[in-house]
This record gives C-alpha cells, structure tokens and sequence, in this order.
C-alpha cells in the first residue's frame, strides 16, 4: 500500500519532544519524592498520559494518519480513563 503524501518531519521536531519528554520523566521523578499526598498517583496518571499522547502523535505519526485512528485511539484512552475512575471509586468505597 503506497502513501499519497509524504510526510517527512524534521529532525529538529523528535529533538524537542525527546527533550519534552525527558523533563516529564524528571517531573515525574521529583513528584514521586514530593509529599503531595494522594495526588501524587494523580499527577503521575496525568503526566504519563501526556507522555503516552506525545509519543503516539509524534513518534507512531498519528498527527499525519487518517483521522479514523485518531478516534480509535481516543476511544482507547475514554476507556482506559473509565477503568482507572472505576476502580479509583471501588477503593474509596470499600
């Protein structure tokens, strides 16, 4: 199956988001050893799924794909954001 359109993407664009994702990686690493609390599991969820969407959108090119996968993977992430929020509320209720 041959592409209509080339989609090369500079060099320069994988150094910036290898550097975004570097500083998310610190982030990540300083809010593990902060005492934010309950948060903590929170924050680190959130920042992981930043780092998730970085890399699909940049690295698996989901930015240049039709956009039949974008909802496919937005589908993905409502489900696994409705797993995570279901069994958030099971332990607190138990």
């Amino acid at each position: 199956m041959e592409s209509k359109h080339k989609h090369i993407t500079p060099y320069r664009h994988y150094a910036v988001v290898l550097v975004v994702l570097l500083f998310l990686t610190a982030v990540t690493v300083i809010a593990a050893f902060a005492n934010i609390g309950a948060w903590g599991i929170g924050l680190a969820l959130l920042i992981a799924s930043v780092k998730v969407f970085l890399v699909l959108y940049y690295f698996m090119h989901l930015k240049v794909e039709n956009s039949i996968f974008a909802i496919f993977t937005g589908l993905v992430f409502l489900m696994m954001a409705i797993t995570v929020v279901i069994t958030f509320f099971d332990y607190l209720y138990r």
